[in-house]
Formats: C-alpha cells, structure tokens, sequence
C-alpha cells in the first residue's frame, strides 16, 4: 500500500528543509553559508557590490539626516565623517579581514579571547546588538524605501498616508523571497549598485553644477555659516559633537567581512591560509570606503545649500530622500522617477543583504551553544521570526526612517566598537606596539561615540537592551530544555581503552564513575568495596572505572576521546575530559553497547545534597546529579528499555 505525506508532514518537511545540514562539523547553511570547496568565489569588486547594496544604499537618506543633525554644518561634519572612516573603521576592519578569514567577524574574534559562561553571555550581547543593526537595517530601509514611492509627484496624492501598510508589504515581500529559497545573485547587485551609483553620480554633477552657476548659493551658505558659528575652530568644534549622530554612514563594513568566503582567491590559496582572499577584501573595503567617502562629501555640499532647510524636517519633501529630492527639482519627473525606482530597489535589497546576514549570524552560534531549538538550524522558520519581528519594529517607530536612525547608529557602532577592541588585543598578543596604540586610540573614539550616542539617543539601546534580554531569555530556556540530550558528537577509545572494554566485555561490562581525588591506591580500593557492598556483588566480579574531566562547562556538543591507563598495578580507569559528566557517560556506555553487543552497567553512589542545587551544579557546571541525569540522558537517547545501559544507584 502506497502512503502520502499530508499536509501537515509535507508543510513540516518544506519549513524545516537543510536543517540536517547545519550538523556538519564546520558548516552552516543560510544565504551567507560559506561556499563548497570547489567554489572558487567572484571577483572583489562584485562582491562589493553585494555589501554595497547595504553601504551604498544609505545614500537614500544619509544626507537628510546630516542636514536634519547639523543643518548648515552637514558638509563639515561629513567631512569628519569621512575621516573616521578611512582612518578609523577602514584600518580596523582590514585587520578583522586578517584575523577572520571565513567571515566570522569580529565577534568570533572577541569569543576566542573569553571562555566559559562569561564568554558566552558576551557574544549573546554583541548578537544582540548585531540583530539590532540587521533588523533596523531592514525596517528603515524598507521604511526610507516606501518614503520614495509616497512621495513621488506621481504617486503622492494615491498613496499618501499609507506609508506605514506598504513598509509592512515590503518587509513581507522580503519575508516572502527567503522563504521560497534566496541564493545571493551577485550579478542582481552588480547592476543595482551600478546604477544606482551612476543616476547618483549624474545627481551630483548636475547639483555641483547649479552650486557653481548660482554663484550666491555658496556665498550665502558661508556667511550664515559664519554667523552661526563664528570661526572655523567653532564649526569643526561642533562637527566633532554631532558626529555621533551621522554614524549611519558607517555601516557595511560588518557586511563587507560576511561576505569574505565570496570573494575569489589566488589558486594557492588553503583554508589555512587564504593569502589571496584576504588581499582581495582589503581591495573590496578600501574602495567601498573610497567611493562611498566621496559621496558622502558631494552629496552633503549639494543637499544642504540647494535644499531650503523646512524640506529636510517631518513632513517636508526632502525628508528621507534627500538626493531623490533634487532628481525631481533639476532633472525633471521621469529622471527623478527612474532614480525613485533605484533608490527603492536598492533599499529593499538592502534589506535582503541583513536579513542574509541575520541567517548567516544566528546558526552560527546559538546551535553550537545549544542555545536555540532545533527549528532554529533551519532556515525558513528563522525567517520566519525575524520578518514578525520586523512587523514590530516598524509599528513600534511608525515606519519613521528619522526615528529609527538611534537604533540603527547603536546597533552599527557597538559591532564597529567591539571590533576596534578585537583588533586591539590581536595587535597587543602579536607584540606591534604602534599598531596597538593606534587601534586603541580608534577604539576609544568609537567608544565615545557610542556612549555619546546612547545619551542622545536611548531608543537604540533599549531596542538593543530588548534584543539582548529575548536573546538571552530564549537561549536559556532552549539550554535548560536540551540538557539531557546526548551532546557527544564522537567517541573515539585509544588502543588501551580499546583492550579494557575488549576484555571486560567477555564477561559482564561493570564500570564505576569515580569522582578523581587523590587516585592512590586506597581511593580505588575503598570505591570497589563500597560498590560491591552497596549492590551486593560478589567478590569476583571484575570492574573497569571511568573518570570524567570538566573541561568548559559552558560548551553544549563536542567529541569524545577516551583514554585507558592501570594505576597501581591492577586498576584500569578510563580517562574522559567533557564539558559535562552525565553526557559524557551516557556516551561512552551506548558507544561500548554497539562494539560489544553487550549491555554495559555502570554504578553510582547517591550525591550528597539538594536535589536542586545539584541541577543547577549539572547545569552551570557540568556536574553535580550525575546518576539520575545519567539515566535520563540514556532514557532520552535510547527509547529501548531493553537495550538501554544499565544505572546503577546506591
């Protein structure tokens, strides 16, 4: 008789499609999963293209926030802007491109410099923030791309006051694309990105153009500037403050590391060492800081003298499309509607690059961490999750591109801070003074500016802190409910072991977990007897201990390798190291059940203490109430009561 799937088995199967993949040693899936080794990646200026449809993108409403922050000082303090860029951001994120050649980033960075929980509850932080940055990505860039179509001249008496329903459409069409299955088309983001730079580029000629003819326009601008400010050292002053405020310039460069594995190498290139890769990212982050610097400078100088300054606030015609603004004034309705169209499929692909790096960022950790549940390998309903969660976030800010901005800027500067800090202490470990110095100085002042941020800005950080506590909140709770999952992902025995379990298993296998103490004579004397008294067995019954080593508590799965040695001439002890001692047992027992085809024993004594207490030991610490835990990992691994290992308690 043939059977069909129903509905709920075949939707189930759809939803949780490569999940098996995620338990390759070294792998992950998602859009930004790292390529198959025959996979000889794309050249450097294409992949930026791809992590341009992030950085460049925020040309769309970049130059409104400058002017909306600074006003008449936008160019001046772009010009900062830029400067930290390319002596700040660009240095440290060429070093991430040295120390994380697979694209882990600077938080893989940070995870290798702290261990056990406190290491793990740090990089659950910086996620937190990275999920901030990536979500706010797409929620303002669908929010800013929803602004271009309202207000277009053609479309603004359709669609006016409906901003908010079509931010939410583009964020599900987003939602919709994962779904169905996204593979990155760097070849979509090459033309985007060159089309979107040229209308921009013809913008900006046509802008420098009119500043240049209209001879007034920079005469008027300097002296209200002077009057503003004064003297040059005030204006520079100033620039300096309200820097903080036009950090969302900085983004991308998060994304340009990500995108490492895409990037072509030179054929001598090993996974060990990606020399070629490595050189070709430099190229890749250098002239996207390049070209985007250049931008950022010209378009900030037109948009603030050609732009009358009650348009850049709420409401007026250049809020959050600044550039599109002038499109329309100087070269007409049909360029500013093609420019219009650029701008907002540049913008939705934007958020197609965060969502992608959201499903490149997550599995890469909570899975290893045994912080999510098993959906969470899975791509589709991680999508899921994270477009309802854009549906919050874009009702919680009104699908408002400004109000959104202290959000995105936190959530930019943090990864941005805590890579400075990164290459800091990678520079320090490799003993380069002057490098060191430098990184410290470049992190000091994103850390300042982070802070400053903060102050002027909380919503960021309480959207951060909100990622952070639901981070935090469902990793545990995914944590405590997988504790008795098995968690060995290999057991390999060394010829002594091998010979112990081979001779042991011609007679009943008895083991005996011992906590290691002193491991003299009498401790293993003293535990046989005991355990022959406890559970009545006769003299002649032969025993093998097994000892296990808490190694780092705070790691969920990892391989096993057991060593065998005879202490004092007639004690045979197997030697574990783990990260915890119950898993680690139950193990070993199902891995001698299936070479022997016997039934292996193993005896306990009761632990002394709260029960409580005692799971919360095994918890936290890998120990504590080893024997019923032990059981209950073994009931869970092997429903077979029959063929289940024996426990033993007394």
């Amino acid at each position: 008789m043939v059977t069909t799937e129903g509905p709920p088995r075949r939707l189930r199967a759809w939803m949780l499609e490569g999940l098996s993949d995620m338990g390759r040693a070294g792998g992950h899936t998602g859009p930004h999963a790292e390529p198959k080794p025959a996979h000889k990646g794309q050249p450097w200026w294409r992949v930026m293209c791809l992590t341009g449809v992030d950085y460049f993108s925020t040309l769309g409403y970049q130059p409104g926030i400058a002017a909306l922050a600074a006003g008449l000082l936008s160019p001046i303090a772009t010009i900062v802007l830029v400067v930290v860029t390319l002596a700040g951001a660009l240095p440290v994120y060429r070093r991430v491109a040295e120390e994380s050649p697979r694209g882990e980033g600077s938080i893989a960075m940070l995870e290798r410099l702290l261990s056990f929980w406190k290491g793990k509850l740090f990089v659950l932080t910086l996620l937190g923030f990275a999920a901030t940055d990536f979500l706010v990505t797409i929620t303002l860039s669908a929010a800013d791309a929803s602004t271009h179509l309202v207000e277009n001249p053609h479309l603004t008496s359709t669609l006016h006051g409906h901003q908010m329903l079509i931010t939410l459409l583009l964020v599900a069409l987003l939602g919709a694309v994962f779904l169905k299955g996204f593979l990155e088309a760097i070849g979509v983001a090459v033309a985007l990105v060159g089309v979107y730079l040229a209308l921009n580029t013809v913008v900006v000629v046509v802008g420098l153009w009119h500043v240049a003819t209209a001879g007034h326009v920079v005469t008027d601008w300097s002296a209200a500037l002077t009057a503003e400010h004064g003297n040059a050292l005030a204006m520079v002053g100033v620039a300096l403050v309200v820097f903080p405020k036009l950090a969302l310039g900085l983004s991308g460069f998060e994304t340009g590391v990500a995108v490492m594995p895409h990037v072509k190498g030179d054929d001598s290139d090993s996974e060990e060492k990606p020399a070629g890769r490595i050189r070709n990212t430099k190229k890749l982050l250098t002239a996207a800081a390049a070209i985007m610097s250049v931008f950022l400078i010209t378009t900030s100088f037109i948009t603030t003298l050609l732009i009358p300054e009650k348009e850049f606030e709420a409401g007026g015609k250049a809020n959050g499309r600044a550039l599109a603004y002038l499109a329309h004034e100087y070269l007409g309705g049909a360029f500013g509607t093609i420019y219009d169209v650029s701008t907002i499929a540049i913008l939705w692909f934007a958020g197609a690059s965060a969502m992608a790096g959201l499903l490149n960022l997550m599995p890469r950790y909570l899975p290893r961490y045994g912080m999510a549940p098993h959906w969470a390998r899975a791509v589709r309903p991680m999508v899921i999750v994270f477009t309802l969660i854009g549906f919050l976030v874009t009702w919680i800010f009104d699908a408002d591109v400004d109000a959104q901005g202290g959000a995105y800027a936190t959530g930019v500067l943090v990864l941005i801070s805590s890579a400075a800090i990164a290459v800091t202490i990678a520079a320090r470990k490799a003993g380069q003074r002057k490098w060191t110095i430098a990184f410290a100085v470049i992190a000091a002042v994103f850390l300042y500016t982070t802070v400053v941020n903060v102050i002027e800005r909380p919503d960021g950080v309480k959207i951060g802190a909100c990622f952070i506590a639901g981070i935090i909140l469902v990793s545990l709770l995914s944590r405590l409910a997988r504790a008795f999952e098995l968690r060995v992902t290999s057991v390999t025995l060394d010829p002594m072991a091998e010979r112990f379990v081979r001779d042991i298993a011609s007679r009943k296998i008895r083991f005996i977990a011992n906590e290691p103490d002193r491991r003299d004579r009498a401790e293993y004397r003293d535990k046989v007897d005991q355990i022959r008294a406890d559970n009545d067995l006769p003299e002649q019954e032969d025993f093998v201990f097994v000892e296990v080593t808490v190694t780092d508590p705070s790691e969920f799965e990892a391989s096993l390798t057991v060593r065998g040695e005879v202490l004092h001439g007639r004690y045979r002890v197997l030697t574990l190291e783990s990260s915890s001692i119950p898993n680690a047992l139950a193990a070993l027992l199902l891995h001698v059940r299936e070479t022997t085809g016997r039934t292996p024993h193993i005896y306990f004594e009761w632990t002394e203490g709260n029960p409580f207490a005692n799971f919360l030991r095994f918890f936290l610490f890998g120990q504590g109430e080893v024997a019923p835990v032990t059981r209950e990992v073994l009931r869970g691994a092997e429903p077979d009561r029959t063929r289940r290992p024996r426990v033993h308690t007394a």
